[in-house]
């Protein structure tokens, strides 16, 4: 029980990698706030883990929202009396595009979920441990993160946006307690492809070339098994780092 007694906030846990996060960290003893866009799966898990003997609740959470990303917290520190971890799952493709075929809404639509988001959920928790003097916020980046050639423009800033405010983050609070890390998953399987629209014809050709160079797809437990790692004390000494998580797909 790495986690026992711990309050978890993880976004976009209806599916995907988010559920196998929540589910992992309650079978490791936390107390799960299963938080999603789509309450009806968000309930779906939060059930499956009460009846498998842990606690948990679901949450609907517009994370674009302000007002629900405060009542998100808000109903976490009402009913658990603390929050211990945060994981910033919640995310969004773009349609593959290069910068020149972007349009406006595209790119604030992305942001807004991918990087302010996160940001502003950052800001929350941070509050909340810097008084209770420890706490971890672990966001989940991509390797499209890391490299360009792994999505299109938009997604690709988000997410690289997120690696310079979960580094940041990590050095102005390391000595207050609060570490701040990232995963950076390669191909997973996931259903996060289904949020895309529009795909760029020009672009997605661009990303398949490196998409050929995938190892294998994940599974969402493997990256589970390195969230709850790093939401452990085994990760004491782990600050600032963007793990990936791809079976050796950034290594070409």
């Amino acid at each position: 029980m790495k986690l026992q007694s711990k309050v978890a906030i993880v976004t976009g846990a209806a599916s995907g990698m988010g559920k196998a996060i929540a589910e992992g960290y309650a079978a490791e003893g936390a107390k799960v706030v299963v938080s999603d866009l789509n309450l009806e799966g968000a309930q779906a898990v939060a059930d499956g883990i009460i009846a498998t003997g842990g606690e948990a609740f679901a949450i609907q959470t517009n994370v674009a929202k302000d007002e629900d990303l405060t009542t998100l917290f808000d109903e976490t520190v009402s009913k658990y009396g603390k929050l211990d971890i945060l994981v910033n799952n919640a995310g969004i493709m773009d349609g593959m595009e290069p910068v020149n075929e972007i349009t406006d809404d595209r790119w604030d639509l992305v942001f807004a979920v991918n990087t302010t988001s996160v940001m502003k959920s950052m800001r929350l928790a941070t509050n909340l441990f810097l008084e209770q003097g420890n706490g971890i916020i672990i966001n989940n980046i991509s390797v499209g993160g890391l490299n360009g050639g792994r999505s299109g423009a938009a997604y690709a800033a988000s997410k690289h946006a997120v690696v310079g405010l979960t580094k940041n983050t990590a050095f102005m609070f390391s000595q207050k307690g609060i570490r701040c890390n990232g995963i950076a998953p390669g191909a997973v399987a996931t259903n996060i492809g289904q949020s895309m629209t529009n795909i760029s014809q020009f672009g997605m050709g661009q990303q398949q070339k490196g998409s050929a160079l995938i190892p294998r797809v994940g599974e969402p437990q493997e990256i589970a098994k390195l969230a709850i790692f790093l939401a452990s004390d085994d990760s004491s000494f782990i600050n600032g780092q963007i793990i990936a998580a791809d079976g050796g797909w950034t290594a070409y």
